[in-house]
Order: structure tokens, then sequence, then C-alpha cells
């Protein structure tokens, strides 16, 4: 018995002894790609490193030649990052001196290309743009770049030959390995034999049992496809319906305002035809239509979170406060209004006519709901939104904030109402009544400001919606005085107005000549620069933003180069521009929004030019 097991263990220590000496070769083969690994990162990182330089060469070359700042972000980008690649490749490098040699050679090369990138940049910026040029066209920094070339190349060519080297020991250890594994095999075969059958029956049952559940995967990844089909497709028909809702309701009110305009001018126009000249109520429908337009495009901005906005340090319970006679002018002498104003209340930065917009918008909304009966709560309070409430409401960043919160005793809203509120043209109130935009004015606005709104409402038991502005933690910001008496200032200025619609330009130029102003004009920035090099009295430029070839705010930068005294506000009918960035007006940046009356145009000419 014991002879015959001999075989047996015999046959199993002779596959022990194949298995080991199996795993000692697969542990050097490993062993061998690592290091194939590492020397490919090594080279990967060379070559980043040169790429950085060149990056750099790049960048100054093309502020050389255009003089624009901006060419130089990818050189500062690069002077930043190379000493990081630098100590990267230098915890990579080998123990070898010939390698340690090059890469000193790398160092001293593209130590003397940033000296000579730098003292071109400082030139160019010191005015000395010949010498400059000068230093570029001595070929000082392309001899750096060869020698840091050539030096990679060697490096290259080393790290090559030891891959080689490395790769003829893989092939000897994968040689030697598939030997073992022929040997592994026969040995496994021999020591086997009685298990085959055994064996085949079991992968049998695997086998059947692999087939039922890959059935079954392809059965749910069917279902799964199906699922997500269905899912895409309702979520764009609510994309669509959404779409259709905004645009239909768009269409639908600047359509009745429209069908007002055209009405009332054509009226105008065939009275005035037959020598009448009763024509004041037609214009001043005309105008009444116009300006809800107008009002509507901003209401649609703000749902859009591209209204502009200036914010300010708000101390919100003096707002409140100053907004008593608006409210009661606004909501008539049955609605009981009721303020509630914490102590100690944190400052928030924020637009305040807009905020001012936001409380009367939910103000009249609840005076609609309480059929001006009733009594409404204005109350504000610091509030912290913590992670477990920001985690469970999008868009909301856990912190501090100034909560301002409008109640009523009005019929409140049930919970699908709710879920639509802050839509824009959704609607509850009749015809007439409303346009469905201001709650989705009041979102708008602020998201805009990084801030939150909650409604509360059951019906029968009135609504609250509270609205969370972030806490301003800065100094607050001093208001520069404007200079302005109070007496209006004579009219003696020359205005240059810069539009690029030659009907807009045309009626820009009638209003301002309407209200005193000795008015010149362009149709580009190109013929603007020309006007004020011919009137160098010119007070104040007045001009659109969004033009070609040259917009408003490159025009303004070199105009006010040449007439530093010059003033300058800015008008767009679309504020995501040149002068808008998220959201906000850049620091003083003088703005009036199209469409704009006459009256406001005024005020904002007199409130600028006035400003010491």
């Amino acid at each position: 018995m014991r002879w015959q097991s001999l075989p047996l263990f015999v046959g199993f220590g002779v596959l022990a002894l194949i298995v080991g000496t199996r795993a000692v070769l697969v542990e050097g083969q490993r062993a061998n790609r690592e290091a194939a690994r590492e020397a490919i990162e090594y080279q990967e990182s060379l070559s980043g490193l040169l790429s950085l330089a060149q990056e750099a060469e790049t960048s100054q070359r093309g502020y050389l030649l255009t003089g624009e700042k901006s060419y130089l972000q990818p050189y500062r980008h690069a002077i930043e990052a190379i000493p990081g690649q630098l100590a990267r490749i230098d915890g990579m490098t080998a123990p070898d001196d010939q390698l340690i040699q090059q890469i000193n050679r790398i160092k001293e090369a593209l130590s003397q290309k940033q000296a000579e990138l730098a003292e071109t940049i400082a030139l160019y910026d010191s005015g000395n743009a010949a010498k400059a040029l000068e230093l570029v066209r001595s070929g000082q920094g392309k001899t750096a770049m060869e020698q840091i070339r050539a030096s990679m190349d060697t490096i290259r060519r080393i790290s090559g030959a030891a891959i080689a080297a490395r790769d003829e020991h893989t092939d000897r250890v994968e040689s030697w390995l598939r030997i073992g594994s022929f040997a592994a095999l026969l040995a496994i075969f021999l020591l086997g034999a009685y298990t085959i059958r055994l064996s085949r029956r079991r992968f049998r049952e695997v086998a059947v049992a692999q087939e039922e559940l890959m059935r079954k995967n392809i059965e749910l990844g069917n279902e799964i496809r199906t699922r997500e089909t269905a899912e895409s497709q309702i979520r764009q028909m609510q994309k669509m319906e959404a779409v259709g809702q905004l645009t239909g309701g768009i269409a639908h009110d600047f359509n009745n305002m429209l069908a007002v305009i055209i009405s009332a001018m054509n009226l105008a126009q065939r009275k005035l035809a037959r020598g009448e000249h009763d024509i004041a109520k037609f214009i001043e429908a005309a105008v009444d239509a116009a300006t809800r337009a107008a009002n509507l495009t901003a209401r649609l901005l703000a749902f859009s979170r591209q209204q502009p906005l200036a914010p300010q340090v708000v101390d919100t319970n003096r707002l409140v406060t100053g907004m008593s006679d608006l409210l009661r002018r606004a909501l008539g002498e049955t609605i009981r209004v009721e303020t509630v104003l914490a102590g100690g209340l944190w400052k928030t930065h924020a637009d305040p006519s807009q905020i001012e917009n936001a409380i009367l918008n939910l103000a009249v909304n609840a005076r609609d709901a309480m059929d001006d009966n009733g009594k409404l709560t204005i109350e504000t309070a610091n509030s912290h939104l913590d992670d477990s409430y920001a985690a469970t409401h999008a868009e909301v960043k856990a912190g501090q904030y100034v909560m301002i919160a409008v109640s009523d005793t009005g019929a409140g809203m049930p919970a699908d109402v709710m879920e639509r509120a802050f839509e824009p043209f959704f609607t509850t109130k009749p015809v007439n009544k409303g346009t469905g935009l201001g709650l989705s004015q009041v979102f708008g606005f602020v998201k805009q400001s990084g801030g939150h709104v909650k409604i509360y409402s059951e019906p029968g038991e009135g609504t609250t919606i509270k609205l969370y502005l972030p806490r301003f933690f800065g100094a607050e910001e001093a208001v520069l005085p404007t200079g302005r008496g109070d007496n209006p200032a004579e009219v003696t200025e020359t205005v240059l107005v810069v539009e690029d619609d030659a009907r807009v330009r045309a009626s820009t130029t009638d209003a301002l000549r309407e209200l005193g102003y000795t008015v010149i004009h362009a149709g580009s920035g190109e013929e603007a620069l020309q006007k004020l090099a011919d009137n160098p009295g010119v007070a104040l430029m007045f001009t659109d933003i969004v033009m070609p070839v040259m917009n408003g705010r490159k025009l303004a930068e070199e105009a006010l180069a040449r007439l530093p005294q010059l003033k300058v506000i800015f008008t767009t009918g679309f504020t995501k521009n040149a002068v808008v960035h998220n959201g906000v007006l850049d620091h003083d940046v003088h703005f009036l929004a199209k469409p704009f009356t006459i009256e406001q145009l005024a005020t904002k000419l007199r409130d600028v030019l006035d400003t010491k």
C-alpha cells in the first residue's frame, strides 16, 4: 500500500516543485514588467517637461506678437508646473551616473530657457519690444531647447537599451513559463486522470447553471433597457411640455401686447392722416403694452437667472421697514400687514431692488389668495441650513442664511399646485389676473443670488414662502457720494451714441436731443474711435455692448485709454456679455438695460455725468 502510494507522493512532489518554480518565474516576470512600466512613465514625465517648456515658449511668442495678456496664462501655468515636474523626475531617476548627468544638463538648459523667457517678457512689458525680439532672435532660447531635446534623446537611448534588455529577459522568462506550464499540465493530467469523469459531470452542471444565469442576465438587461428607454421618453416629453408651455406663454402674452401696439399705432396713423390729433390715448395704450412687454422680458431673464444684478450689503430689517408705504398702497386698506423683525439680524449681499421686487411679488400673490381680506405677515430671521437639509434639496449649500418669510391667511395650495408654483406662466388665477411669472421671477432671482426658496402651504391654512439669502461676512461697503446737488444740472454735455442697429441708433439719438444734449453718433467701434478723435470734448459715450468686430467693452477700454476723463454707459437687450459675469455687473460699470424710457435714460445720464 505504501509502495503503491509512493508514485503519487513523488508526483505531487514534482508538481509542487514545478508550481513553485513557475511562481518564482512569474514574480520575476512581474518585476520586469513593473520596471518597464516605470521606464515608460519616466519617459512620459520627460516628455511632459518638454511640453511645459514648449508651452511656455509658445505663450511667450504669442504675447510678444499680440501684446494680449491672455497669452501669458499658459506661460504662467507652465512656469508654476515645471518645478513639480522636475521633482517627480528626480524621484523617478535611477542612481545611474549617465542619467543623472543628462538630467543635470536638462535642468541647466531649462533654467537658461526660463531666464530667457522671463527677460523677453520683462523687456516687452517695459516697452522695449525691439530688444525683446532681438533677444528671441539671438538663438539663446533655441540653443537651450536643443540641449534639452538632446539630453532627453540620450536618456531615451539609455532607457531604450535597458528596456530592450528587460524585454529579452522577459522573453526568456516566458519561454520557461511555457515549459513549466506544459510540465504542470502533464503532471496534473497524470495525477488527476481518475477524476476526469467526475469533473466532466460537474463541469456540465456548472455549464448548465451558467447558461441559466446568462439567460436571466439577458432578460434583466432587456428589461433595464426597456425601462431606461421609457424613462428617457418620459423625460423628453416632460422637457418638451415645459418648453411648449414656456414658448406658448411667451407667444400668447407678446402677441397680445403686440396686437395692442400695432392697433394703437395704426389708429394713430389714420387719425394723423385725416389731420386729427387726438391720439394721446392710442400712444398711451402702445406705451403701456410696450412697457408690459419689457417687464415680461425682465421677468423671463430673472427666471432664467440672466438678469444683471447690482448686489450691495443689505440690512433686510431696514429694507422691509422702508417698504411699509409701498406695501400699503399695493395691498389696499383691507389687508392687515404685520412685520416680525429679528434682533441682531445678519447682513446679506444681494440686489436690494430685486429683494424689494421679490417681497412685493409675494405680497401681491398673497393679497390675491386672500381675496383682498386677510393678514399678511413679513418675518425676518437668522437661519442655518445644515448638511442634512442640503442633501435633500437640490442646489442648496449648507451654511448661514438671512431668512425672509411672507405668510398669508389665504386659501393655501394643494401639493400638485406647490410642485408647479415656480414654473413660468403657471397660474391658478383667473384670466387677466396674472401672468404666472411672479413666483418664477422670485425663484430665479434668489437662485441667481446663491439662495434658496421654500413653500409651506395647506389648503385652507394659508401659505408661507421663505426666501433664504446667503449671509454676508465681509466688511460693509462704503457708499460713495455722487456729487449731485438738490437742483438738476443744466444740460450742456456732448454725448456719443454707438449702436450698430440704425433704427435703435436713430431713436436713441432723438431721445438725447430731446433731453437737450449735443449728440454725435457712430455705427461701429472703429467709427466711434474716429469720432472721439475728431471731438475730444465728448463727455459721455453711450454704447451698445453686442456689436460686430469690436464689442462695447473693448471699445470702452480703447476710448478710456485715449480719453481717461470720458464717462461710459453700456446698454444691451441681453445681459450675458462682457460686462456681466455670473449674473453680477462688473465693478464700476454703468449699465442701462434695453428697452428704456426717456425718463430712465435722463436719470441714468445725470447719475453718471454728475458723479465726481
